[in-house]
């Protein structure tokens, strides 16, 4: 499985400058991604979580209450369990996300989900795996695996940015379908870097 470290990642923008004319002068302008994985897995996912359809000021703000509900650290998955959706709610939670954060700190303390095993796991195993709490859908994982694991082999096809920039860069009359982004990858034989492709056209947009 490649991963993003400099070397992959420096293969990954001498491919995809060869096969895809619609990216190559993205890619000169912006050089290699910044893309740089950590193993705060847990952290990652909970923080994913607090933050959904909030403003960045506004998760900011509760990811900070949330610590302080439990000394100033971040909680481990016991600490969380210890407490009740009603207290988790007092650090600005909703109470669906004091149940979702206590439904992943349930499957961690279960072994349902087990971050020591997934350097060996498949994508679809961790999407499989991690779309069965409560709160985290496909997108999540697909970010989680991109930004935080640093898997290349990644097409977020439900990500919005990049319908919008798929569409733009290769002149498609309406936002594409899933089928249309991964025929626009496989035409422009993004494997296996879909991942690195997809950090070019959210880049794209950002220029734009």
């Amino acid at each position: 499985m490649l991963l993003a470290t400099p070397s992959n990642l420096r293969s990954a923008v001498q491919h995809l400058t060869m096969q895809d004319k619609s990216l190559r002068p993205i890619i000169a302008e912006a050089g290699l991604p910044t893309l740089q994985p950590h193993r705060q897995y847990y952290r990652a996912l909970a923080d994913s979580i607090i933050g959904q359809q909030l403003s960045v000021k506004a998760a900011g703000s509760i990811r900070r209450r949330f610590r302080e509900l439990f000394g100033g650290t971040f909680p481990t998955p016991e600490m969380i369990l210890r407490k009740t959706p009603e207290e988790l709610r007092t650090a600005g939670l909703s109470g669906a996300k004091a149940i979702y954060i206590r439904d992943l700190a349930q499957h961690i303390k279960d072994c349902k989900v087990r971050f020591d095993k997934i350097a060996s796991q498949s994508n679809e195993t961790i999407i499989a795996e991690l779309s069965d709490v409560k709160g985290i859908g496909v997108w999540t994982v697909h970010m989680f695996l991109i930004f935080c694991i640093g898997r290349l082999d990644v097409l977020p096809v439900g990500d919005l940015g990049i319908r919008n920039g798929i569409q733009k860069l290769y002149g498609l009359k309406d936002l594409p379908t899933t089928d249309q982004i991964i025929a626009v990858a496989q035409k422009n034989k993004w494997h296996p870097y879909e991942s690195v492709a997809s950090w070019y056209v959210w880049h794209s947009l950002d220029n734009s």
